[in-house]
């Protein structure tokens, strides 16, 4: 094990002593943790998409202690510790690997592979049901293993990868298009009805047709929207900087300066 892991996990185990440790660290349990784990991950990914490595290298190093922490309380409570979660992933990956690793052996990586693509995907799924068979999943449904605490739109895209690699899918875009039309004037009905449920459920429906577009425009709508999130703010700053040049406020400008204002940001390439 390198130095800087050891030292890692020596710091992990003395934030959590229980003598001497902090008062913080000692408190967290996996569920406490939970939300940490997912603000980190997408900190990893805005990181990216800044394209900032300075950063990048920062947010993996706290997505990586949010790791080192969950081992250590399942080490306390002598479940497993961080090296079983390693050699378990290593494990998986060779596994999984078989046209690069013949055998599941490291050592064996660089031997000549006579697989296909498509006997490589084959093999892939079939490694997948026996590695569930081991685990003694029985699953009733092909959407068991989708995990149901994942975000939403990200959510939606696995369950449709799923039913489509068993056929139930548009061979093409353009009855996707349709399916939204179709949502969005449901929509707009269940709107006239004001019936605030039925209106939360179409609008459901609608993101659900629009997540399914992207998987087939090959998008992910979670980046996308973090993409266009990136964007407004970026934009909106704008509009508040030339307000306070005017030394003027948002609460005084009327929706029409503002429509001038946001077109001007877009000009401005921002």
């Amino acid at each position: 094990m390198s130095e800087s892991l050891t030292s890692l996990l020596t710091l992990m185990s003395c934030l959590r002593d229980k003598e001497s440790g902090c008062a913080w660290d000692l408190k967290q349990t996996y569920q406490s943790l939970a939300q940490y784990t997912l603000e980190e991950a997408y900190e990893v990914v805005d990181a990216i998409e800044r394209e900032n490595l300075a950063d990048l290298k920062e947010e993996l190093g706290d997505l990586l202690f949010q790791v080192v922490f969950q081992a250590q309380i399942a080490s306390e409570q002598k479940v497993f510790d961080f090296d079983d979660v390693v050699n378990g992933l290593v494990d998986k990956m060779l596994r999984r690997h078989p046209h690069l690793f013949p055998g599941g052996e490291l050592s064996r990586f660089g031997e000549a592979s006579e697989l296909s693509d498509e006997e490589i995907s084959l093999q892939w799924q079939k490694i997948k049901a026996e590695e569930k068979a081991r685990k003694g999943v029985q699953s009733q449904s092909i959407l068991d293993d989708v995990p149901s605490a994942m975000p939403s739109l990200m959510q939606a895209v696995k369950i449709q990868k799923k039913v489509a690699k068993v056929g139930f899918d548009w061979p093409d875009v353009a009855p996707v298009f349709a399916k939204i039309r179709e949502e969005l004037d449901e929509l707009e009905e269940a709107l006239s009805e004001q019936d605030q449920t039925h209106v939360e459920e179409e609008m459901g429906d609608v993101l659900f047709a629009m997540s399914n577009l992207a998987r087939h425009l090959s998008v992910s709508p979670d980046v996308a929207l973090m993409k266009t999130n990136v964007k407004f703010r970026r934009r909106f700053r704008r509009i508040e900087e030339l307000l306070g040049e005017r030394e003027a406020s948002l609460q005084e400008t009327s929706l029409e300066e503002l429509d001038k204002l946001w077109d001007q940001a877009k000009r401005e390439g921002l």
